[in-house]
């Protein structure tokens, strides 16, 4: 009778554990990240007798979790990606809308500006047009002054979510190593059963975890796990977690980075190791993107402001005095790294605006060599000497013209991080605006033959101090073919020079041309160009600075470049959003082959409950019936 009572109760025994299994479940259907469970039954050992061995009911040997710890870990590097992607997507998105805009982004404003100059030169004279000029040159440098400062807002919108995912990591890990702790006292008091819910709480947070920053999730021995991220550097070990901090860079105080505490000391972990999830996402926005974007706006206002100024100053105001800046032309910006003598400088500015790149720098020297290094691919030059004014270093049009500098010190230089924001228009007074050329020419009423002379150019600069000295050109009597130059300047008088025809002849910074065939005696002259009021000369040559390659190397014109830039940030923003959508679709399939072995199926958890109820019912029946036989035994007794 011993043997049918007992094993009725195993039975009884394991359909309850089974009942309460598969309540536990339905309870839990729609609990994120949970794992459906299962009991894992076994025969208990059978009692040998002379007839065979007979089996003595059901062993519960333990509760487990359905669950793939492949299908996880793949999960959670489709995942951290995906998060990648859609964060900088996201991001990139909002330069795209910015940049592009046909009405608020750069080039109607670039055009209303030359529209505005082309009016000065069809009306030079005209107060109207030259305060029409002034107006669209501030509304330009407005827009640069708003397009840069929403860029460097999106910059302090980085600095904090670097700081607000450090905070979410460190809550993170610090809940991973405690859930590593009680799934270890746990599954000891247990006996090495798997502590199931336990373990569903830490794989959620790995999960949320992954989507902040990639992770390595190695498993221990005893159950524990240890989390490293970057190169290699642990977050979490066994029942410790270690802490990131966002701290300021060393080289840059305006941008938050990250670091690893260790003990009292913080380890600044490189920004390229740290990759995948949000985090990751928002790195390579600001590294990739961000600044690339806020560069190539600033090295477009620096050009334009200093090609507009070099023209500028070669033409003539309303008050007959040569031309003064039009615009300021913004310095690049140097930091001295935190670890710097106060005392170590440099000097750097701009010494071709043509040249310059959408590239920081890094000026160092190492004891032995100063090297200038562009930081976007790591080329660089160096110098044995310390650069000075008349031995400078340079790359790319940066200039470094002196440093004061000790051994393993370092400086970081943005050459046009700050273009669109410090362009300033100078002139405010419509009669600065030099349209004129400073100089015109003439041919004496006297010649007597149809040899023409131009209008002249400026030669650039720098301005020659003799540029307005009168100087007069006289052919020979009897005409010989040569004529000579009088008038005042370092190479005058020229004279016995030989005439071709529409070659260039220069002096004191000007240069003309004379066309056909002079005749004895004809006399040409270069002067001053007092009460040029009507003239436009300078200003036809400050329109057409706007379809001149005056960028990239001499290859394309400001609207060229910023319409480079729109495309490129446009295509980025593109291939993101279509690598960020399969992405997607990729962590979406994983999930669903996940939920397939691992999700609660109501249906079939409501078929086991009829099952067990029935196992239940019937064990129930098994210990009845060895309680009758038991009474029946008793009343033959």
């Amino acid at each position: 009778m011993g043997n049918i009572l007992s094993t009725g109760i195993s039975g009884l025994n394991a359909a309850q554990a089974n009942l309460t299994t598969t309540s536990h479940n339905i309870a839990n259907a729609d609990t994120p990240g949970y794992t459906r469970q299962q009991v894992i039954q076994s025969t208990n050992f059978p009692q040998s007798t002379g007839a065979g061995f007979i089996g003595r009911g059901v062993n519960i040997t333990t509760v487990q979790r359905i669950h793939s710890q492949f299908l996880t870990t793949q999960l959670l590097q489709v995942q951290t990606q995906s998060s990648q992607l859609d964060n900088h997507y996201n991001q990139i998105k909002q330069i795209d809308n910015l940049l592009a805009d046909p009405v608020s982004g750069l080039s109607p404003a670039l055009q209303d500006f030359f529209s505005g100059v082309n009016d000065v030169a069809a009306n030079p004279s005209s107060v109207p047009s030259r305060q029409a000029m002034i107006s669209n040159a501030q509304a330009l440098v407005s827009r640069f002054h708003s397009l840069d400062q929403r860029l460097s807002e999106m910059h302090q919108a980085v600095n904090t979510e670097i700081s607000s995912s450090v905070s979410e990591i460190n809550s993170l890990a610090k809940q991973i190593s405690e859930l590593n702790h009680n799934i270890l006292l746990a599954e000891g008091a247990a006996g090495g059963h798997p502590a199931n819910d336990l373990l569903d709480q830490r794989d959620a947070l790995t999960n949320q975890l992954s989507k902040l920053v990639n992770t390595d999730i190695v498993k221990q021995r005893d159950g524990t796990l240890n989390i490293f991220i970057g190169s290699g550097q642990a977050l979490v070990v066994g029942n410790q977690s270690m802490s990131l901090k966002a701290m300021v860079s060393f080289d840059n105080p305006q941008k938050t980075t990250i670091g690893l505490v260790n003990g009292s000391s913080t380890m600044r972990l490189p920004e390229h190791l740290i990759h995948g999830g949000s985090l990751g996402g928002t790195l390579s926005f600001r590294n990739e993107s961000l600044s690339e974007a806020q560069n190539a706006l600033g090295q477009i206002a620096i050009n334009l402001a200093q090609t507009f100024n070099e023209q500028h100053n070669l033409g003539l105001d309303l008050n007959g005095n040569l031309g003064t800046d039009f615009f300021s032309v913004p310095q690049p910006q140097v930091f001295s790294h935190t670890a710097n003598n106060p005392a170590s400088n440099i000097t750097a500015d701009i010494s071709n605006v043509g040249a310059l790149t959408t590239s920081d720098y890094r000026f160092s020297f190492d004891g032995i060599n100063y090297t200038l290094t562009r930081l976007s691919d790591n080329q660089s030059v160096s110098a044995a000497a310390a650069p000075t004014a008349g031995s400078p270093l340079i790359m790319d049009g940066l200039r470094i013209s002196s440093a004061t500098i000790n051994a393993n010190e370092r400086f970081l230089i943005q050459p046009t991080i700050n273009g669109a924001k410090n362009i300033v228009v100078n002139i405010s007074d419509t009669a600065k605006i030099a349209a004129a050329a400073p100089v015109r020419t003439e041919a004496a009423l006297s010649n007597t033959s149809n040899a023409a002379i131009s209008q002249g150019s400026i030669n650039p600069l720098p301005l020659d101090p003799n540029l307005q000295q009168p100087v007069t050109i006289t052919f020979h009597s009897p005409y010989d073919g040569q004529f000579d130059v009088t008038g005042t300047g370092s190479a005058l008088p020229a004279n016995n020079q030989v005439y071709t025809e529409g070659a260039d002849i220069s002096f004191n910074g000007w240069t003309i041309q004379i066309n056909g065939q002079p005749a004895a005696g004809d006399i040409f002259t270069i002067e001053p160009n007092h009460n040029g009021s009507a003239d436009n000369r300078n200003a036809l040559l400050l329109a057409g600075l706007q379809t001149q390659n005056t960028m990239v190397g001499g290859t394309a014109s400001f609207q060229e470049t910023y319409g480079q830039m729109v495309s490129s940030i446009g295509n980025k923003t593109r291939e993101l959003e279509v690598t960020s959508k399969a992405q997607n679709n990729l962590v979406t399939q994983t999930e669903r082959s996940l939920q397939a072995i691992s999700g609660v199926n109501l249906d079939e958890e409501a078929a086991n409950l009829l099952r067990y109820q029935h196992a239940f019912q019937a064990s129930s029946k098994v210990i009845e019936i060895s309680s009758s036989l038991f009474e029946t035994i008793l009343r033959i007794g």
